[in-house]
């Protein structure tokens, strides 16, 4: 019997759960700032919007992340949905979080675009569900002055916590029923973004 091969996912590509107007990213706060931010859709007056907060389009690249809501600090990973013209917004603006020369002149030119960038990217390995990387690559778009202050005050539609989620699937990957994991991850589909739209943050 032929064993069916999956399409091999593009080494760039941003996948997502998304709506026409929304995008759910995922992030994992210590229970203090997550669970308010979870009951009142927005985050407590201890979330520092000075501080450069990360957004992360992949469920399993944040379990990755936050050891499947284990970590210190991370017991508790939220569903953040916010606006897709917000998202799109910080994308347009953003700046490779490290030096390309195939992208930037030159690194001092690289580091003042950081300097100045409302928001920055990386991409790294995507994750399966043993957490294992992947050939393909996974968006982490940080957030920092203005961009992190638009995504607490102005592009949260809602806030979910779903570390019950995170434990769900961790539990049946320790079982060895990666079936039943499965069937419980979001689902995430590439995001459409026009030609070009992307270029400044990969060749």
């Amino acid at each position: 019997m032929t064993t069916p091969t999956t399409p091999t996912a593009p080494r760039y590509e941003i996948r997502a759960a998304h709506t026409d107007t929304t995008i759910t990213v995922y992030q994992a706060y210590a229970p203090a700032i997550g669970i308010p931010a979870a009951k009142e859709g927005r985050f407590p007056a201890a979330w520092k919007r000075d501080r450069m907060t990360w957004i992360k389009p992949s469920f399993l690249w944040t379990m990755y992340r936050c050891g499947w809501a284990t970590k210190e600090g991370q017991e508790a990973v939220l569903a953040v949905e916010i606006t897709r013209e917000g998202f799109e917004w910080a994308l347009s603006r953003a700046c490779l979080s490290h030096y390309d020369k195939d992208l930037h002149s030159d690194p001092a030119a690289w580091k003042q675009a950081l300097n100045e960038a409302p928001a920055r990217v990386q991409w790294d390995p995507e994750r399966d569900l043993h957490l294992h990387p992947l050939p393909h690559r996974s968006l982490q778009l940080g957030l920092t002055g203005e961009a992190a202050h638009r995504f607490a005050d102005e592009w949260i539609v809602s806030i979910t916590d779903v570390t019950p989620l995170a434990h769900a699937v961790h539990g049946h990957v320790r079982d060895g029923d990666l079936d039943a994991a499965r069937g419980l991850l979001p689902i995430e589909r590439a995001y459409p973004v026009p030609d070009g739209f992307l270029g400044h943050l990969h060749r």
